[in-house]
């Protein structure tokens, strides 16, 4: 088959999957390709939904793209829900009944909100956030609401809570851990977190779950019980307990084709590969047969990580290649409320073994600081900053190339975006590590530019 007549589709129009389909036509103009999606026409930033809630932004701000982008750069668009994949005559099932053909397949499904088989979990006034459809219920399910629950204290929630309180809505928040977002902080910057969203008028209740959705007058949920016996009245329920790949429809009917391998995802390889010839999947839906690297997750639901699965197929279908997937050292950065989180390298929940840690946090403002470096060596492993903008470029050479906690804090204003900030804190930090470890640290001379590349 001609370059010219290879139809490539693309299940999904997120940022995996549009991402995906704009490097396959940068290196390659003859293919033909389309993108399907039943959620919307357009491409549009699924971060800033919680911005259209809270009248900050209009639906159309949130198109990275004019709309005239995609017939310029000869990418067709089809508003469709898929139903099934007839993978043994390569087409795709819609479910007002037609079927597209297609010669190569990626699936780009992304994820959908989790739910754990709550009773009354499908009640009117119950929903998760993920959608443009989940943005559209949450204004009909909140309109007149008097009393919020959130179920779950992970970003989404957040983020949830914060649009709810943009209009006074009160919430109260569950949280199954000790601290807020246990499974990935240590308990320092929980409840550093913990306490800020509290100050937003939020009603954390930690060690707190969710046992039953109770329907009042009418089958709209009423209240909702906890594990511990309480009765909280409410209106609204958000269901924010993290998300799941959403590939329940390609459980249903893999045709004669042969299987298409699932865990908990959609299992690849390194290539984005599945086990069916021609088929790949890539961003929230992707699972790896064996995670990138031992800091990564098999699954990796993230933004930027989407991005990544998407450029590196689209280069390898467009270029006609097969590069793997590198996405270099973990990062990630996240709001709540005002109050900014980021994540470079390896930040374990807990203590680990042959590994140390040095934690500071500014005496009055919400403000905090961990390293993590190996035993003995003090080889730098990950970082966390909350409140403080570290910048993502130092940080990954940082790692790269095994600099100690030592050499870090000597160049920690090089590090930072916040003038205003490190000229009365960096200082500080370095003594509390001085007085943590007895080791002396004092501000280098040397720029971070010459620390890279050694002038």
């Amino acid at each position: 088959m001609s370059e010219r007549n290879k139809h490539i589709v693309i299940l999904g129009n997120g940022i995996s999957g549009v991402t995906c389909a704009r490097y396959i036509r940068k290196y390659n103009g003859q293919v033909s390709i389309t993108v399907v999606s039943g959620e919307s026409v357009y491409f549009y930033s699924r971060t800033a939904l919680m911005y259209v809630y809270m009248g900050h932004m209009k639906w159309e701000h949130t198109k990275p793209y004019e709309d005239w982008f995609w017939e310029k750069n000869r990418i067709n668009l089809s508003k469709a829900w898929v139903s099934q994949v007839a993978f043994d005559t390569k087409e795709l099932v819609l479910e007002e009944g037609s079927r597209m053909p297609y010669d190569v397949l990626v699936l780009a499904t992304g994820s959908k909100p989790a739910a754990y088989g709550w009773e009354g979990q499908d009640l009117p006034g119950v929903q998760g956030l993920y959608s443009l459809q989940d943005l559209a219920l949450l204004e009909q399910n909140t309109r007149s609401a008097k009393h919020a629950v959130i179920v779950g204290g992970g970003l989404i929630g957040v983020e949830l809570a914060e649009m709810l309180r943009s209009r006074a809505i009160p919430v109260t928040m569950l949280v199954r851990e000790p601290h807020f977002w246990g499974n990935v902080l240590p308990r320092e910057e929980g409840e550093l977190i913990g306490s800020h969203i509290k100050q937003h008028g939020v009603d954390l209740r930690l060690n707190t779950e969710l046992e039953q959705v109770i329907p009042g007058e009418g089958g709209r949920v009423s209240s909702i019980k906890t594990k511990a016996g309480e009765i909280i009245p409410c209106d609204f329920v958000g269901l924010t307990v993290g998300v799941e790949p959403n590939i329940q429809f390609l459980r249903t009917d893999a045709g004669d084709g042969g299987a298409l391998e699932m865990g908990r995802g959609i299992l690849v390889n390194a290539y984005f590969e599945t086990s069916i010839p021609d088929v790949y999947a890539v961003g929230d839906c992707a699972e790896f047969r064996e995670a990138p690297s031992p800091e990564r997750k098999k699954i990796e639901q993230v933004w930027y990580t989407g991005r990544m699965h998407g450029e590196t197929l689209g280069t390898n279908l467009g270029k006609s290649q097969r590069r793997p997937y590198q996405p270099g050292h973990w990062f990630n950065s996240a709001k709540f409320f005002d109050l900014e989180y980021q994540v470079y390298g390896s930040v374990p929940n807990g203590q680990e073994e042959g590994l140390e840690t040095f934690y500071w946090q500014h005496e009055k403002d919400p403000v905090a600081m961990r390293m993590i470096y190996r035993a003995g060596t003090r080889v730098l492993v990950g970082i966390h900053a909350i409140g403080w903008r570290l910048d993502h470029v130092f940080f990954d050479d940082a790692i790269s190339k095994g600099w100690t906690a030592e050499q870090v804090l000597e160049s920690l204003e090089e590090a930072s975006f916040n003038s205003e900030f490190y000229r009365h804190s960096c200082e500080s930090v370095r003594k509390a590590f001085t007085k943590q470890t007895g080791l002396t640290v004092s501000r280098s001379r040397r720029s971070w530019v010459q620390w890279v590349f050694g002038n």
